[in-house]
């Protein structure tokens, strides 16, 4: 058996870890406050707040903080997060074709 790249191991361990591949997708839209991927997302603050340092810690994504009042800080992807733009968009695309959506998966039962 072939082992794997361990470069290609650990970017799918990052990439499959739970909610990073929505939090990337979200992201793609632009640059997002806390509260508006905190909407966005079906996830809790604690677990969004995790994933971005997870991300952050990664080169991912670039945290912004703005010395206002209150405080504004802001999650933008990094170079290296929009370098994931295509294999995100490619999963997107098998996605549609191969993926059934929910309704379909009920209209089944």
């Amino acid at each position: 058996m072939e082992e794997l790249c361990p470069r290609f191991e650990k970017a799918m361990g990052l990439l499959s870890t739970r909610w990073v591949g929505l939090i990337l997708f979200d992201l793609l839209k632009g640059t997002k406050r806390f509260s508006q991927m905190e909407a966005d997302l079906p996830i809790s603050g604690r677990l969004l707040s995790d994933r971005l340092k997870l991300l952050e810690k990664e080169g991912i994504v670039a945290r912004n903080i703005y010395s206002e009042f209150p405080v504004r800080i802001e999650y933008s992807l990094s170079d290296k997060g929009r370098a994931l733009e295509p294999v995100i968009k490619e999963i997107q695309s098998w996605a549609d074709v191969h993926v059934p959506a929910e309704q379909d998966d009920e209209q089944k039962v």
